[in-house]
């Protein structure tokens, strides 16, 4: 089957960043309305943290006077998901539905560019080394993508969840920061990446694995040397379930960890946040067994399923475009230069 390769690294960056901005565009009003259904049957008190996630990226939102932030209003009487849709629409506009989606684009789009693209490169590169046992490359390429790009990410993502969690000033913030760094080192920017990299890098390594082999198998039984945007949407959807499932005792981990810092920093105790990932997971099978672990199956498997699809099935469409006008570009060049 043949790759697209002769993509160049910008066509690639210009891909991905496509894909992240149509996955956020569908996934997240199904986020708005469970966050709204969520509200309504626990109400969050002041003070309290919860995670709004829209299969791309998490956020930390900090309840204010009884309410959360401003852009989650206090929720009405909804008797469903469907209710919840129309009612939304009805009284606030279809707007509201897309109203986490500014800080899913700041983050989510560099991270996703930096994903992506060092998945791609990383791959091409590791299939010629790998020799005999190259169709393991996309197993490590995702890994080490994953690595790289939650890395890079971390320390933005802790300084926005301060923003959120304090309504600090840029001055303020950057003395917070500095006060920090001096007293615990470079490394206190990067406070949480452990659980985050053990959630994302075996999904990741899972994910790109699952996805090439389930699109190389579609290929072949469709008979089919380039995959349509039908299969590189189906693998991706069933490659990121099977991933979510296997990985959301480390994503309940993760959430547990981001909402106690988020609610310590709210009341100025972050310095008592100090929990490694297995007392923290200890302590979550000692309150709610080992099935607490595995909470929040059914939403995570809705969401994290379509923003796969979307954005893995958008970004190799991107890639064909590109692969295509490139290839017009040579032909144009060499008949130009034959006559």
């Amino acid at each position: 089957m043949e790759d697209y390769i002769d993509t160049k690294v910008f066509q690639q960056m210009v891909a991905s960043c496509s894909g992240a901005v149509l996955t956020s565009l569908f996934v997240t009003p199904l986020d708005v309305v469970k966050i709204r259904l969520q509200a309504q049957k626990n109400p969050f008190p002041k003070g309290k943290c919860f995670v709004y996630c829209n299969g791309l990226m998490d956020h930390i939102c900090v309840c204010e006077n009884g309410n959360s932030k401003a852009w989650y209003k206090a929720p009405g009487h909804f008797s469903g998901t469907l209710d919840a849709f129309i009612k939304i629409t009805r009284g606030e506009g279809i707007r509201a539905l897309w109203s986490g989606l500014p800080p899913t684009l700041v983050m989510a789009v560099p991270a996703t560019v930096i994903y992506f693209t060092s998945y791609d490169q990383l791959c091409a590169a590791l299939r010629v080394r790998m020799g005999d046992y190259a169709q393991e490359a996309p197993l490590l390429a995702g890994a080490i993508a994953r690595v790289g790009s939650v890395t890079v990410i971390s320390p933005l993502e802790l300084i926005r969840t301060k923003l959120q969690a304090q309504k600090q000033s840029y001055r303020e913030l950057t003395a917070c920061i500095r006060t920090a760094v001096q007293s615990e080192g470079l490394l206190s920017l990067w406070r949480g990446l452990g659980p985050t990299l053990l959630r994302d890098v075996p999904f990741s390594a899972m994910y790109w694995y699952n996805y090439e082999t389930g699109k190389k198998w579609l290929c072949e039984w469709y008979s089919t040397r380039e995959p349509t945007f039908a299969i590189t949407f189906l693998s991706g959807a069933v490659s990121g379930s099977i991933a979510a499932i296997v990985t959301l005792p480390f994503d309940v981990v993760k959430t547990k960890r981001q909402v106690e810092l988020g609610e310590l920093q709210a009341k100025n105790l972050s310095c008592l946040v100090s929990s490694s990932t297995f007392s923290v997971m200890s302590r979550i099978v000692a309150q709610d067994g080992f099935g607490g672990l595995f909470k929040g199956f059914l939403p995570r498997l809705i969401k994290v399923a379509p923003a796969c699809a979307i954005m893995i099935s958008t970004y190799e469409f991107g890639k064909a475009f590109f692969h295509k006008h490139n290839q017009e570009r040579v032909l144009g060049t060499l008949q130009t230069s034959n006559t």
